[in-house]
């Protein structure tokens, strides 16, 4: 995990490449992909559960 010095080195670097103005844009669009990407494994994760369980019922059926 990198630490606040290397964090506030990638920040100066991502102003000077984007600028000030593109900056907002940029992060909004990243926090909306981790919020799509999110919610996509969490709907992974649940189908794994519901077929987990549907074969337990299966094997207690037989």
């Amino acid at each position: 995990m990198p630490g606040p010095g290397s964090l506030i080195i990638i920040a100066v670097i991502a102003l000077l490449v984007f600028g000030p103005k593109k900056l907002p844009e940029i992060g909004k669009a990243f926090g909306s992909s981790l919020r799509e990407f999110k919610s996509a494994t969490k709907g992974l994760v649940e189908d794994e559960d519901e077929v987990k369980k549907v074969e337990v019922k299966k094997e207690e059926l037989k």
